[in-house]
């Protein structure tokens, strides 16, 4: 639920940046998410929001964000364990917030299209399959009917889906389905008073995941051109603009 944010300058040690270069923050699908379940909530009367995350004590701070925008409870998933693992797959934090929705007998998860940092964009896909559950990728538009859930996907090209799924169902959130709110001095100071819970391995009956997945490398990749800044009034960076585009063939001299 929070992602790594890079300082515009950093350095990069062997396979990892070092935490003085790096912030955390809540990730911005996930805020989208976050605030459809509160919507959900404020509109029916059987919806308790309970947030998730897999990550070390700071991740705390992201969920208790979470809490104070609304979510009832949170639950964080952590082990020694996972330390020693070099990349958590799609794969394994699907089977990890599996066993956090058996035990919290989810019957409706929302997640983000994807995290900024690692943007795999496949851990709610994976979460489906986990656990056997209906779903839907993209949606940038809800209804809950009962047990339906009525949505419309954003796909390639400026297509939109219509689709109904029965729950228990997983709906991966596109950004721009709702204006998410700001947390309230209120809520923040509620998010204090409310359950946030701490789960190892052992609570889940998990193994630590025997992972193929190596990060072998990391670097800076290389500028392929030049960034040229318009100066001068808006006609003078307007004339220089035309000036570029004809240069490089974009239109006509």
């Amino acid at each position: 639920m929070d992602v790594a944010v890079v300082d515009d300058a950093f350095e990069i040690e062997g396979t990892h940046i070092p935490e003085e270069h790096l912030t955390y923050e809540l990730n911005e699908w996930d805020d989208y998410a976050i605030e459809t379940a509160i919507q959900l909530q404020e509109a029916r009367d059987d919806v308790d929001v309970v947030a998730a995350a897999i990550g070390p004590e700071r991740s705390e701070e992201t969920l208790r964000k979470a809490l104070a925008k609304g979510a009832d409870r949170a639950v964080r998933v952590w082990d020694d364990a996972l330390d020693d693992v070099s990349v958590l797959s799609p794969a394994a934090k699907a089977r990890l917030l599996a066993a956090v929705a058996e035990r919290e007998e989810a019957d409706l998860i929302l997640t983000g299209v994807q995290s900024g940092d690692d943007a795999w964009g496949a851990t709610g896909v994976a979460l489906a399959r986990e656990l056997s559950y209906q779903w839907a990728a993209v949606v940038n538009q809800l209804e809950l009917d009962g047990d339906t859930a009525r949505v419309h996907r954003e796909l390639e090209g400026g297509v939109e889906e219509r689709t109904e799924l029965d729950l228990p169902a997983v709906l991966t959130i596109q950004t721009g389905i709702n204006d998410p709110r700001y947390a309230s001095l209120r809520g923040i100071r509620q998010a204090h008073r409310k359950p946030l819970d701490v789960l190892s391995l052992a609570d889940l009956g998990a193994d630590a995941p025997a992972e193929p997945l190596r990060l072998r490398e990391m670097r800076v990749p290389e500028s392929e051109s030049d960034t040229e800044y318009l100066e001068g009034s808006p006609a003078d960076q307007a004339e220089r603009l035309a000036g570029l585009l004809a240069e490089t063939g974009v239109v006509d001299g």
